[in-house]
């Protein structure tokens, strides 16, 4: 299913570095952060399937993860892969599904077990978000500098505005299946270094993060303060510190 464009080189020379992205975000939202990855490898940014371009048939981790590795399979690897929430779990699927293809994670704000919660609500007040929208400056006005700046980055520009680039209903489903299963297993299987770093005002159940780190010997846990989800664009000096730290470690 993943087109040559579903996948951009961005530069640099070395360890081939893979940044993957949230949920209804883009290859795009990590544009700040590409020039310093580049002092620390060759970096490929990737739109995940249902943002931009087609779905997969069945909206599973697997099928994502399927449609990741299929876009990968031309290179040698193995990557250093970093991602973001919905991101962050492809990862470390991939590397459980394909550890050959993974050398080492930095995971952001993503935890293995959300059963329970529900996305109805958060798709209900997505449908009605005022699309579209006309403006930089009323993105901005409507989620903040923050999120607007993601949304930005993410949203598809038409004659008249900014509009989603996937499907509401698709993007609930996508992250309804995190409220009905776990993916303590998947993570269990991997044994190659990880960084897992959790903003202060985090998105995920209390304490899942540190746990996947207690249970990996590889693993090093980071709470960045005064971030909120989006992490890296929180706190970007931050975020870009220990990242920074991770990858030099590797060797």
């Amino acid at each position: 299913m993943a087109g040559e464009s579903a996948l951009h080189d961005e530069g640099g020379t070395g360890q081939p570095i893979l940044l993957l992205h949230g949920l209804m975000g883009s290859a795009r939202t990590w544009g700040r952060h590409v020039p310093w990855l580049r002092e620390h490898g060759h970096v490929y940014t990737f739109d995940a399937a249902g943002h931009g371009r087609p779905a997969p048939s069945r909206l599973t981790t697997e099928a994502f993860v399927a449609d990741l590795s299929e876009a990968l399979a031309p290179f040698a690897g193995p990557w250093v892969v970093i991602g973001h929430s919905m991101g962050a779990l492809h990862a470390w699927c991939l590397a459980a599904e394909h550890p050959e293809k993974v050398s080492a994670l930095v995971l952001e704000d993503m935890a293995p077990d959300f059963r329970g919660r529900t996305a109805d609500d958060w798709a209900a007040m997505i449908s009605n978000w005022p699309q579209p929208f006309a403006t930089r400056e009323d993105l901005f006005e409507f989620f903040g500098p923050v999120a607007g700046q993601y949304f930005l980055d993410s949203f598809e520009q038409r004659a008249d505005g900014w509009y989603l680039h996937g499907d509401v209903d698709t993007f609930r489903d996508i992250s309804a299946e995190w409220g009905e299963r776990h993916f303590w297993d998947q993570w269990a299987s991997i044994t190659v270094p990880a960084l897992l770093i959790e903003g202060e005002f985090t998105i995920t159940p209390d304490g899942q993060m540190r746990t996947m780190a207690e249970r990996h010997p590889g693993a090093e846990y980071v709470r960045i303060a005064q971030a909120g989800h989006l992490v890296h664009d929180d706190q970007p000096e931050q975020y870009r510190k220990v990242v920074e730290e991770f990858l030099d470690g590797l060797g």
